[in-house]
């Protein structure tokens, strides 16, 4: 049977508001599918309801609060196979789940990292917002604080999980962690004077995702 793989096309699916186990399932399910070269790369965009996650390099002493004071709060609270520390995932956030195959654009992680770095960066910046980066920390950062967290998994050069943009989110809920384990202030876009409404965010992300890594986007 030949492949289905459609080298330069990226297909964006925002998916709305979805659990973050159920996320999870989706992703491996697309990247089982990408391996096999039944489909395109993917851009999944999401949004979670309350959750504390923590990846791989996660240290429990950045959990503020133990997983039955967070199920109190309503926050989930979820282990998970990408790189970084623990981090809040919510309400007003616009999550990307990019699953590519690093094989056709450039075998190189530290390069990926950058790459999801400047989606934002470029994004950010049609709001008006100078993001950047901070040496030796990923992620994107403004002058008031941390905006975006990214944290990835790479399997076989197929990439799972990604970056959470802070749109309007409520900031509270970070109280409960030491995000990426760097005790720094985060911030929002609407924090930051640029409010926007979802759809402008999900759009520029793609825009700037299709530039980035030179990818035809194709809504789903």
């Amino acid at each position: 049977m030949p492949s289905c793989t459609q080298i330069g096309v990226c297909q964006v699916r925002d998916l709305g508001r979805v659990g973050y186990a159920d996320a999870f399932a989706m992703q491996q399910d697309f990247v089982l599918r990408r391996k096999r070269g039944e489909i395109p790369d993917q851009l999944l965009i999401v949004e979670h309801p309350h959750v504390v996650t923590m990846g791989r390099g996660g240290h429990d002493d950045n959990l503020l609060a133990a997983p039955e004071l967070l199920e109190r709060a309503g926050i989930a609270f979820h282990r998970t196979d990408r790189g970084g520390d623990v981090t809040y995932h919510g309400p007003g956030q616009v999550i990307g789940y990019p699953i590519l195959d690093l094989r056709e654009w450039k075998r190189d992680v530290v390069a990926y990292l950058r790459g999801l770095e400047q989606v934002l960066i470029g994004a950010l910046a049609e709001f008006g917002i100078e993001g950047g980066r901070e040496k030796g920390a990923t992620g994107v950062w403004t002058s008031r604080g941390k905006i975006a967290a990214i944290g990835v998994h790479i399997s076989r050069w197929v990439t799972s999980h990604g970056f959470a943009l802070n749109v309007d989110t409520d900031l509270s809920y970070f109280q409960y962690i030491v995000p990426c384990g760097l005790t720094r202030p985060v911030t929002s876009m609407k924090e930051c004077g640029a409010p926007a409404d979802r759809a402008q965010v999900v759009a520029a992300i793609a825009r700037n995702f299709a530039r980035v890594f030179e990818r035809h986007v194709e809504k789903i």
